[in-house]
This record gives structure tokens, sequence and C-alpha cells, in this order.
């Protein structure tokens, strides 16, 4: 596990304000960055969003044709599906961070890569536009939309089914454009007012995962699983549990990170 130093305390300080903030000399661009995929990649990002976003669209008339969204347990099995998103987004998010690193093929360059550059240089997150900011998790939910048709919603079971996929889908759908307006220093106004009454995650929520070694704080949806997993301190027995079972060790490469940004603060000096 990182021990915090100059660097580390530094890197906190980055996140104040909600947005991290430039360096006298200008944007901080001796370190790493997110990076800028290709017209396929772009492509598939938006067709993922249009995708998406057209399936919500069609099962919730469906749910409704049925009666699920006027059910006695609507609004208690909606409510659980969002808790599950914002869980689900913890889980990927300590994952992402936590473990392995970006020389794994495929998986490290397009997955793992983003979020360890995002402990480093949180700035470049802001520079990312609104199709590369969600069309990945855009891919992920259209699974769950689709099975949504292979559920019987004549019955009892496949409505609740139903409506918690929906319910999980458009909860986790947002995900990473909440994330990016808990790192802006003025967000819209009306998003203002959500992270204010806490109905997404804020940037004085969100901060604290920011502070090294990065080890809380994880759920970005909304952020409503946090004080809970905090407070029975799940995430760090997770990872010991991980370690005894298969001898990883945790954020092996955040030293690297953080000693090229030491080397970049110093060569800026």
């Amino acid at each position: 596990m990182v021990q915090g130093g100059g660097a580390a305390l530094h890197m906190a300080h980055l996140v104040t304000g909600g947005q991290p903030e430039s360096s006298p000399a200008g944007p901080a661009d001796d370190l790493p960055r997110h990076d800028d995929f290709d017209v396929v990649t772009r492509a598939i990002e938006l067709l993922s969003l249009l995708a998406a976003c057209l399936l919500l669209a069609w099962q919730l008339p469906r749910l409704a044709q049925h009666g699920a969204l006027t059910a006695w347990w609507t609004l208690p099995l909606a409510l659980l599906a969002v808790l599950a998103a914002d869980f689900i987004s913890g889980l990927v998010h300590w994952f992402a961070d936590t473990w392995f690193d970006e020389s794994v093929p495929v998986l490290g360059p397009r997955f793992l890569r983003p979020f360890r550059v995002h402990h480093v240089n949180p700035e470049t997150f802001l520079t990312r536009d609104f199709v590369d900011t969600n069309g990945d998790v855009a891919m992920l939910t259209i699974p769950f939309l689709l099975l949504v048709f292979g559920l019987p919603l004549e019955t009892a079971w496949g409505q609740a089914a139903g409506l918690f996929l929906v319910a999980l889908s458009a909860a986790a759908l947002p995900t990473n454009q909440v994330h990016q307006w808990a790192h802006m220093a003025r967000p819209p106004r009306w998003v203002a007012w959500l992270q204010y009454w806490g109905l997404i995650l804020s940037g004085n929520a969100h901060r604290r995962h920011h502070e090294p070694p990065h080890v809380a704080n994880y759920c970005i949806a909304t952020g409503w699983c946090n004080p809970v997993l905090s407070a029975v301190d799940f995430f760090p027995r997770l990872e010991r549990l991980v370690t005894r079972l298969t001898g990883l060790q945790p954020r092996q490469d955040d030293q690297q990170y953080l000693e090229r940004f030491a080397s970049a603060e110093e060569e800026r000096a």
C-alpha cells in the first residue's frame, strides 16, 4: 500500500473545491493524461449511448403496460436498484483502482489505465466530452436492458425483475457523468442542487477518495453506499481477503505513478 509522501499530499490538494487546480505553470502536461480514442471507438461509444437510451425508452412503456410502474412495490424496489447500482459502481471502481496494472492485455490500457491516471492527474477527466465520459457505462447497461425482453412481464416476478433491471440501468447510466460533475468547482446549478441534497455524489463526498492511498468512498453512482461501507471497513477487509486467497497486493503500480508525479513537480519547481 502506498504511503503518503510529499507528492501524495500534493495529490490530495488537486481536488480541493471539487475540481483539480492547474499549477501556476499551466496544465500538468508532464503527467499521465487520458488517452484519445480512434474514430471506431468513438463510434462505438456514441452508438452505445443511443442504444441504451432507446432501450430505456422502449422498456418503460412495456413495464407501464403491465402495471409494474404503479404497484405497491415499485418505489422500494426502484430505490433498492439505485442502491445496487451505487454498490456495483463502487465494486468496479475498487477493482480498477486496486488490482493489476495497465500492462494487462486489453483490460489494462482500455479499462485500468484511466483509473490510475485519474488519481495522479484528475484534471484530465474534465477534458473528456459527453460521449467519451458516458459511452463505456452505456455499453455495460445494454445487456441488462436487453434481458428484460426475455422476462414474462405478465407475471409478478417478471414485472419485479424487469423493473429492477430497468431502474438499475437508469441509475447506472449517468455514473461517470455524476463522477465528472463531482470534480467540477462550479457544476451546473441544477446539478449543484442535487449534490447539495445528497441525491447524487458531491465534490465534498468524493474528495475523500482522492486522499492517498485512495481506499475510501469508491461508490460514484450516487455515493449513498459510501458511509455504510466505510463504517464497516468493507473495501479494506475485502482487499485483505483477496490478498490472503491469491497473494496479490493492492495498488502495486501506484508508487510508479507517484514517483512520476513527484519528478514532474520537481522539474517545474
